[in-house]
């Protein structure tokens, strides 16, 4: 993988359009309340409703709802699904894993099915602080083994790809390291990690980020960490912090963050390593990207979603 070209981090770089995409952000952000100074389940309620700083898709006609069984009870999936696919995406969605459901992803879900030709499953999986780790992870570990048995009986395909946006891309990369070490199994062909958090105990870009609010601040990203993660837990620990794991035998990966994301060095330090362990690595770095900018309208989210879907047609 080459050196990346420094001029990408350069201001310089960033185009009008997407300076005005993320002061657009942050002026409505501005005009939010504090999201930790009202309850978590208001918090929800206002994203459902298309309140928070994300753009709400509408919901897909065609997306089945299901249950499947898991460790600590029943997962809701939601499904999207083309006549034929040419393989299924299992997608697990951000929001620091205490924010987020699957049928806000509709609209990015349907691009897949109709640009990529891809079954989507995206998994609710259980949120924090009700359910804090290790039950979320459980519930994605057990989404992946139930699509494993069941993809070519359900979906006439054995062509298996991951990811994730953000908390998301979190889950993927444990869920991968689980699926080798626990049970021996390389199942998918490819993952998508889109901004991805790595390291839980902060890398330098998200402790020297302060207190501006382009839709994550440092206090964010500490806050979700507290309600996700145990205090009888390591930060350290691979099965949290997958940055310190053994990376070896996973699947080729696309990794995309802008410049203008806290989490900019998670992506760094983790596409770094994942190559190093020898795996195949597509690394894009976005000039004046916001946290999972492709959610958002404009050139520069249009690119980033055009190179996703092209790994995944190439997976």
């Amino acid at each position: 993988m080459p050196l990346i070209d420094p001029t990408v981090f350069s201001d310089h770089a960033i185009s009008e359009e997407t300076n005005a995409v993320n002061r657009a952000i942050v002026a409505l952000m501005s005009s939010e309340p504090d999201q930790w100074s009202i309850p978590i389940a208001e918090v929800r309620a206002k994203r459902a409703r298309g309140e928070g700083p994300f753009p709400l898709p509408p919901k897909s006609p065609r997306a089945v709802d299901e249950a499947i069984n898991g460790p600590h009870g029943k997962i809701n999936i939601r499904i999207i699904c083309p006549e034929t696919p040419s393989g299924v995406y299992l997608h697990f969605h951000g929001g620091g894993w205490v924010l987020g459901r699957a049928d806000q992803q509709d609209g990015r879900m349907e691009q897949l099915v109709e640009n990529c030709g891809l079954a989507t499953v995206s998994v609710d999986y259980r949120l924090a602080p009700e359910h804090p780790y290790p039950q979320g992870p459980d519930d994605c570990e057990a989404a992946a083994l139930w699509l494993y048995e069941i993809a070519k009986a359900r979906f006439g395909t054995e062509r298996l790809i991951i990811g994730g946006e953000s908390a998301g891309a979190h889950l993927a990369v444990i869920t991968l390291l689980r699926l080798r070490d626990k049970h021996s199994l390389t199942a998918f062909r490819g993952a998508n990690l889109n901004c991805g958090v790595y390291d839980l105990a902060l890398t330098p870009s998200v402790r020297r980020w302060g207190e501006d609010r382009l839709i994550l601040n440092t206090r964010d990203l500490e806050m979700f960490v507290n309600h996700f993660v145990p205090e009888e837990f390591s930060l350290a620990d691979t099965d949290i912090s997958p940055i310190h794991a053994d990376l070896s035998g996973l699947p080729p990966s696309v990794f995309t963050i802008g410049t203008k994301d806290p989490l900019l060095d998670d992506t760094l330090f983790m596409a770094t390593r994942w190559n190093a362990a020898g795996n195949k690595t597509d690394l894009a770095v976005y000039p004046g990207g916001a946290h999972v900018f492709v959610a958002f309208s404009g050139q520069l989210a249009e690119a980033g979603a055009r190179r996703i879907e092209t790994f995944l047609m190439e997976c």
